[in-house]
């Protein structure tokens, strides 16, 4: 099956928002990422602003939660009509009875590990998630350059997801250089934000992601 890719809105035009999810429309998910200023040191978008995008996004809505105590608040994002909604483990106090929370309000829900977090840390959640996150840049920015090692701890979460219906995401430094080697590592969803909108046609930039892929 062809890797799928979600544009992460956060290298987007935050003004045009509705306009930049027609530009990605040919992608397979759109990437939200919410930030707080404290588990990341930057701020994004937040509660509102992400019911609303889900209500009028051409593309499945995929939420990545970089927010302490996301045990509080990542349940409020699960039930405001998205499709999948990603927490960090690092961020997590209780990963398996927010997971569960999480698919209670209807979303798939996942987990994601930074650079320094090891793949074994995940071992006692895979009953509990529909999607793993490897970040192959540290959280917060977008425009990071490409994380090597992040190519041998997607082949470890690859191995450890067996045969479990578990997809494999990644997020940081995808582009035309770095596309193909993450798909053979196993990657199934590629998040690519700079890459996209930093391109001055983003659904032929995702036309040549897809086939620098393959």
């Amino acid at each position: 099956m062809p890797v799928e890719i979600a544009p992460s809105i956060l290298t987007a035009d935050f003004a045009n928002l509705e306009r930049e999810l027609g530009r990605i429309a040919s992608a397979d998910w759109v990437h939200l990422d919410v930030m707080d200023g404290h588990f990341v040191p930057n701020l994004s978008i937040g509660l509102p602003v992400i019911r609303r995008l889900a209500a009028i996004s051409p593309l499945p809505t995929d939420v990545h939660l970089m927010i302490d105590n996301p045990d509080a608040f990542a349940p409020g994002y699960a039930g405001a009509g998205v499709d999948s909604v990603t927490f960090h483990l690092e961020a997590a106090r209780a990963p398996v009875r927010l997971a569960r929370a999480i698919r209670g309000e209807g979303a798939r829900a996942a987990v994601a590990i930074n650079p320094a977090t090891p793949v074994a840390a995940l071992e006692n959640l895979l009953e509990e998630v529909d999607m793993i996150l490897i970040m192959s840049v540290e959280p917060g920015f977008g425009g990071q350059s490409f994380i090597e090692r992040s190519l041998a701890k997607l082949a470890q979460a690859k191995a450890l997801i067996a045969d479990r219906p578990i997809r494999l995401q990644i997020d940081g430094g995808a582009d035309r250089r770095t596309i193909g080697r993450i798909a053979r590592a196993g990657a199934d969803l590629i998040v690519a934000g700079s890459a996209v909108f930093g391109a001055e046609d983003p659904a032929a930039e995702i036309r040549a992601l897809r086939e620098a892929a393959r």
